[in-house]
């Protein structure tokens, strides 16, 4: 465990090292957005989104350089996510990472627009000739991340899900919070090994194992958030916890209790180990470490 810790970290000084140069700042008023855009996106976090799509393009021979633009994009957008996930309207969060959630660092107005300007920004960096030299490679990012983000099946569909299912009288069922958690949480999960396939020019048989271990994978990590949720450390973890029992949410836990979820956790993630030794052999042993640090991590 202690490898793929050391292996995450040494990736994550690496790309927050680069992350500045996307978000150049002048003395411009309308640049206060950009530079609470800077805020959120380098408030910390595990990097575990980028780190997939690193891990997954190496597996096709692609190294840091080649699958950065990707993963920023992708950090952007997931950022936006969490800048608007924090605001009164939604989970009404006063902390992120340990620090003051955008809304509180700078203001309401100022968050909204610097999470749509995230999410705007992911799709330019995308479609810059810099991300990949195959215009129909960045068109397929570019519609895969479109797709993963969105209202009909992705995590915007997950999100109006889960307020739903907050606010039914309706019993919550196994399926409900698992297509919840694959659309809000997952999707964009998914997209990173999806996208690492991508740019790598995988076959079907190559993608759609990644696209297994990325599923199973993202089920697994929500499992581990709600148990966070119940049993973590705030100060580890960086936010105010046991917030979804207070607001009525639909969780693994609630539906299942501790250890029935702590059981399907590790279930899950074997089996998304499986999915990937079977096409991928000793090439995917840092993703199946990753996989396994999804439910011990304590953040």
């Amino acid at each position: 465990m202690s490898d793929i810790k050391e292996e995450l970290s040494a990736y994550s000084l690496e790309f927050n090292a680069r992350l500045a140069e996307f978000f150049p700042l002048t003395a411009q008023p309308e640049h206060r957005v950009v530079e609470a855009m800077k805020y959120s996106v380098t408030n910390g976090g595990k990097r575990l989104r980028p780190f997939l799509v690193y891990e997954s393009a190496k597996l096709f021979g692609l190294d840091f350089e080649e699958s950065l633009r990707t993963a920023v994009a992708l950090e952007c957008l997931h950022s936006y996510s969490l800048i608007h996930d924090d605001l009164p309207a939604m989970d009404n969060d006063d902390m992120r990472r340990g620090k003051p959630t955008c809304h509180k660092a700078y203001d309401e107005a100022t968050a909204i627009l610097a999470g749509d300007g995230l999410l705007t920004y992911a799709f330019e960096i995308l479609s810059q000739e810099k991300t990949h030299p195959s215009a129909q490679v960045r068109i397929n990012l570019i519609e895969c991340l479109s797709n993963a983000a969105g209202a009909f099946s992705g995590m915007v569909a997950g999100q109006m899900l889960d307020l739903y299912a907050e606010k039914t009288t309706e019993k919550t069922s196994d399926n409900l919070v698992k297509h919840i958690e694959e659309m809000k949480t997952g999707r964009l999960i998914r997209y990173a090994c999806e996208a690492g396939a991508i740019l790598g020019n995988a076959q079907e048989e190559e993608k759609n194992s990644l696209i297994n271990y990325a599923r199973k994978i993202g089920i697994a990590f929500q499992i581990a958030d709600d148990i966070l949720d119940v049993e973590g450390n705030p100060q580890l973890v960086g936010k105010k916890l046991n917030k979804d029992s207070a607001q009525g949410k639909a969780t693994f836990v609630s539906l299942y209790g501790l250890d029935k979820a702590k059981q399907m956790e590790q279930d899950y993630i074997a089996e998304a180990k499986e999915c990937l030794e079977q096409v991928f052999g000793i090439k995917s042993t840092t993703l199946q470490n990753l996989a396994d640090f999804i439910i011990y991590r304590n953040y």
